[in-house]
Formats: structure tokens, sequence, C-alpha cells
């Protein structure tokens, strides 16, 4: 934080600026931080042992989830009660010589190393979440989709065929495609006439796009069977898909970059750990870390 003072004419009020700089510049050179506490000042003392904002913002991350609906005053109050209460039972817990017992080492030797791998995937997920890097993945992205063509269509669901025929009369005949959606189609869009807005082929079942994507826009469909019932479809117009803005999924961009680096990385490692499995034959090969594994990994960076 860089500190400012107003402009004066007042010899004294310069003098003393001129003092307060000269002050800051001798504890500098000394080493000193000048008022190095006030980024993380102590909040409590329990039996003289203190808990500053540092350890507040340990246990926010550590008990997210629980503290989300909270306002901020009443989140800071419980995670100061939790703290003081962790500070006294660890005290008790000390007294009482549980740090002795081999439960509490297999559990301390487990929280430590999941500490260091956290810690360690979490810095090389954060390295490789540069500005470039997701540029790139949501330029490679939006190649792949602005290639895939996408409808937007109407269309009227009906029981049976003989009621999607007579509809058919019906627009043969005029009638306007969106008012019939509204007084016969039984699909839940039909207050909007029908309207299905844009979809690509996989959003539809297989018999319903089959027809969509086959249509010119303006046409009209012969009646379609799908699981659903008997349709009538009309195509509106079709266009390439269009990617999201970069900032509408770039949080996801992130997350999936610092996931993935965290991923290479311990892939990278495993080449050259010596890995012994005793549950399986010795040539085995070790398996690699599935879809449950990564999602364990080091939070994405914020």
């Amino acid at each position: 934080m860089t500190t400012s003072f107003p402009q004066t004419k007042t010899g004294l009020r310069l003098g003393l600026a001129s003092a307060a700089l000269a002050s800051c510049l001798v504890m500098a050179l000394s080493g000193l931080p000048a008022r190095a506490d006030d980024a993380n000042p102590v909040l409590a003392k329990v039996n003289g042992s203190e808990i500053r904002q540092s350890d507040m913002a340990i246990a926010e991350e550590e008990l997210g989830p629980s503290l989300e609906k909270m306002d901020p005053a009443t989140k800071k109050e419980n995670l100061l009660a939790f703290l003081i209460d962790m500070k006294i039972v660890a005290k008790a817990a000390e007294d009482k010589k549980v740090e002795d017992s081999d439960e509490f080492k297999k559990r301390l030797a487990f929280a430590r190393n999941r500490l260091l791998m956290d810690s360690l995937l979490a810095n090389e997920g954060k390295a490789a979440t540069t500005d470039e890097a997701t540029k790139k993945v949501y330029d490679d992205a939006a190649k792949q989709i602005t290639s895939e063509q996408e409808v937007h269509a109407r269309h009227i669901l009906v029981a049976t065929e003989d009621e999607a025929k007579a509809i058919e009369e019906e627009l043969k005949k005029g009638a306007d495609f969106a008012e019939l959606a509204k007084k016969k189609s039984k699909d839940p869009g039909a207050s909007d006439g029908g309207d299905l807005g844009f979809f690509t082929k996989d959003q539809m079942v297989p018999e319903f796009s089959a027809v969509a994507f086959s249509l010119e826009p303006g046409k009209i469909s012969d009646p379609v069977k799908s699981q659903f019932g008997w349709h009538i479809i009309k195509v509106e117009e079709k266009r390439n898909r269009k990617p999201p803005d970069f900032d509408q999924v770039k949080g996801q961009i992130e997350t999936y970059v610092t996931r993935k680096a965290q991923a290479d990385y311990v892939a990278k490692l495993r080449e050259t750990a010596k890995i012994e499995r005793m549950d399986q034959p010795a040539d085995a090969a070790a398996p690699k870390p599935d879809a449950a594994t990564d999602a364990k990994m080091a939070p994405a960076k914020k």
C-alpha cells in the first residue's frame, strides 16, 4: 500500500512528512518491515496463544461449504469460535499425550503428505494457468464448435399419427404453425409456439435430429415418430454454432487448465517413481489415476 501525504505549504507538516519518510527508510534499511502485523492482525488469544487473520483464512478454506450461506459477520464469528475451540481442545489433547498414540501418528503422517501434495499441485496448477494458456484452450475449442451446425426449429407434438396427419393438412391449408402449436401440442414448450431455439444434432433424439437437419429453413416435415409421440417439425433457420464469449467460460477453462497441469505433473512423476503393488503380481502395470482421483487434486486457482 502506497502512503501519500496531502500537499501543504505548512512547514511543520512538511517536516513531519519528511520525518516519517526518513523513519520508514531507516526501518527498511535495517530489514524491519513497517507495521508488518497490520496485514495479519491478532484477533484473539487463548491462554496466550495467538489467533491471527491468516488462521481465519485457512479455517475458511477448510470449512468452506458449511459457511456459504452465512453473512460476513456470522461467518467471522463462527470461524473465530471454531479456532478458539480448536486451540482449547488441542491443548487438552496435548496434556493427555494424544499425540503419542500410534493412531495419531498415522493420521498426522497422512495429513502431512496430503498437505504437501495439495500445496505442490496448487503451485503447479497456478503456474500453468496463464492468460496465454487459457486463451489457447478457448481458441482450440472455438474452432471445433464453429464447425458444428445448429438448427432453430419449432415442433408440434401429439400422441397419434392420425392427429399429426390432421395437423399436417391444416398447415398445408395455410394455418399458422406457432398458433397450432399453442392449441394442439402437448409439449411443455407449446405456449411459446413450439419454439425449441437452436440445438445441435446430439441434443435431440436421433429420429428428430435426422429430419430437422435435413430440412431447409421455412420447410415443414411429414409426421415424425419418436419415443415421445408424433412430431411435425418446422425449421426456422440454420447456422454454424457460435462459441460462448471467452469471459463467460473463463472460470471453467481456468479450472480445466489447472487440473490438466496437475494431472500431467503427477503422470510425469509416476514415470520415474518405483511403484510396487503388493496386492498384484509383480509384472502388473500400475493403474493410472482415474477421474475420481483427478477430481481430488488441489483446488483451482482462485
